[in-house]
């Protein structure tokens, strides 16, 4: 892999043994996994909802500089394994996609929702977050794309 520059003006650097990334002041490596759940469990992540969160979710990610290495969606959750830079807040950021994303769904798909949220809600309050390693990656990227089978 050459270098490549993401937002912000953050590169991608190949190391000897896996991808890094460098600014104007630091060497970083961070890497995570996000697990969101929908409001109640309802199963409601399916069709043409979870093909619009793909899309949405991958553009919000790009345009704050942060890179999904592996992501996938059931119908009552969503895996989403990224890498982001040191000055990211993690509780700020996954707060406001949550909000973001649930905005957007809840008025492309209202009709749909009806049924399921008589408020508006998308997803739980609650999350999983958590740090992976570069050792652990694989394991957690493997986990994340064989969700459905």
């Amino acid at each position: 892999m050459s270098d490549v520059t993401i937002t912000g003006g953050i590169v991608l650097k190949k190391s000897r043994k896996f991808s890094y990334y460098t600014n104007r002041h630091s060497y970083f490596l961070l890497q995570y996994h996000l697990v969101l759940v929908t409001k109640y469990r309802h199963p409601v992540i399916k069709d043409e909802l979870e093909t619009f969160l793909k899309d949405y979710t991958k553009k919000y990610f790009k345009e704050r500089g942060v890179r999904i290495t592996a992501f996938e969606t059931m119908p009552d959750h969503i895996h989403i394994l990224f890498d982001a830079p040191p000055q990211i807040n993690l509780a700020d950021f996954v707060n406001a996609y949550k909000s973001a994303s649930s905005r957007h769904i809840r008025k492309k798909f209202e009709e749909k929702l009806k049924p399921y949220y008589w408020k508006p809600y998308f997803w739980s309050l609650s999350y999983f977050i958590g740090s992976v390693s570069d050792r652990s990656a694989d394991a957690v990227e493997d986990y994340i794309k064989n969700q459905k089978e």
